[in-house]
Order: C-alpha cells, then structure tokens, then sequence
C-alpha cells in the first residue's frame, strides 16, 4: 500500500515557476515508477510526466515539454514536478500516481495509486 500526499500548488502569474512535490509512505516506494496527471475543469485527467523507479528514464506529453521536469529522490520518497514558464492552459489540479510497473508508462489505468491532488492556477 502506498499513500501519496501532493503539495505545492497555488496561484501564479503566466511566465512563472511552480515546484509541486508528492510524498509517499511506504518502503517499497523505489520500486514504482512515479506519474504526475492533471485535470482542468470540464476535461478528462491527462498525463503530464512519469518517471521510472530508478529516474534513469522519463516521459512528457507535449504541451509541457522543455517547461516541466520530473524527478525523485528515492531517499526521501519524494517525486517533483518542476513547473517553469506557466501559461494559463497549465491551470488544473495536478496529481501523482504510482505504478506497480516500474517503468515509465503514460496511462491512468497502469497506475495503481493516487494522490488527491493540489491546485495551481496561472493567471493570464
């Protein structure tokens, strides 16, 4: 079982800089690979970024490439998101998720656990 608790969210202008963070309880967190997911409002969830277990690989859908940057430190049990030049579409509530897979994988359905999810808005 692994419970996973995002922070970090808030309200920023357009051009600005977030760092969402997601902690994980559990000993076997470096087994998992780590997703961040987001909704926006009257949209289906989407994918964001994921990450494999070991951080040797990542993926990113293409509206945030060369803006967002994932990462983990397995020592903490903790993966970031690293949000830089906001624009007003990145507004949603962005979610971690952890897959039992290990690798990098794209889908809400290969992932196992959910966080609740935190806020970010960007104002335009």
């Amino acid at each position: 079982q692994v419970q996973l608790v995002e922070s970090g969210g808030g309200l920023v202008q357009a051009g600005g800089t977030l760092r969402l963070a997601c902690a994980a309880s559990g000993r076997t967190f470096n087994r998992y690979a780590m997703g961040w997911f987001r909704q926006a409002p009257g949209k289906e969830r989407e994918f964001v970024a994921a990450i494999a277990w070991n951080g040797g690989s990542t993926n990113y859908a293409d509206p945030v490439k060369g803006r967002f940057t994932i990462s983990r430190d397995n020592a903490k049990n903790t993966v970031y998101l690293q949000m830089n030049s906001l624009k007003s579409e990145d507004t949603a509530v962005y979610y971690c998720a952890a897959s039992r897979w290990g690798w990098v994988t794209v889908g809400p359905n290969d992932y196992n656990y959910w966080g609740q999810g935190t806020q970010v808005t960007v104002s335009s």
